[in-house]
């Protein structure tokens, strides 16, 4: 049996996503072996991981300052703009340095099963900010790519979206196009184990070659 102490510890971080009961155990055991200063700073961290971080006022994604260091950026093309689920998902597209243009970060989908509607993610503020943008400069703006995950509630969350910021267009005179990301039969992918639905969207989405 292990001590109270540790097993609070490790009840608390067996409810983090993907940690079962004997690896919370073992991550309780290690964060009683680190040493002293190293267990203190990082509990100092996470004292101070709410009061530290907040959203940015542009693009909502995860900052310690008003405006992230993305939005911030004068280098960033900002006359495109991805709409990405979640900060992990704009991690993704950072971490291949494949994209240099701006985000716009929802912090979740529509899903009606669990009770999360429109008002419930940060898409009001999106097109606000899309407004915003094409009411000063009309022209500025030119791509909007649509980048939620493909899946039931990703594709609700962009067939969603997609009529809103049809709308901004009219409204606005606007002239931005609306992608969304390609997707299909991934590099390496064999089509004999293809399974229909990704066969179908790899059709749907070919080009000239």
């Amino acid at each position: 049996m292990l001590p109270d102490s540790l097993k609070q510890i490790a009840l608390f971080l067996e409810r983090l996503p993907g940690i079962g009961g004997k690896t919370a155990n073992r991550l309780a055991l290690y964060l009683l072996r680190m040493p002293e200063s190293d267990l203190k700073e990082f509990g100092k961290q996470i004292a101070q991981l709410k009061e530290k971080t907040k959203r940015c006022s542009v693009c909502m994604n995860l900052s310690e300052k008003d405006i992230c260091a993305i939005c911030d950026d004068v280098r960033r093309d900002r006359s495109i703009i991805t709409i990405v689920e979640s900060p992990l998902d704009l991690l993704s597209f950072e971490k291949g340095n494949i994209y240099n243009g701006m985000y716009h970060v929802l912090h979740g989908r529509i899903d009606p099963l669990n009770n999360i509607g429109p008002d419930d993610i940060f898409i009001a503020s999106l097109l606000k900010r899309i407004d915003e943008e094409c009411k000063k400069d009309s022209q500025q703006l030119k791509e909007i790519i649509l980048a939620t995950n493909p899946d039931m509630e990703g594709e609700a969350t962009a067939m969603f979206i997609r009529k809103r910021l049809d709308e901004v267009k009219k409204e606005t005179g606007a002239s931005f196009v609306i992608t969304r990301l390609a997707y299909g039969l991934p590099m390496g992918a064999s089509v004999e184990y293809a399974d229909y639905g990704t066969l179908s969207k790899a059709i749907e989405n070919r080009r000239a070659f």
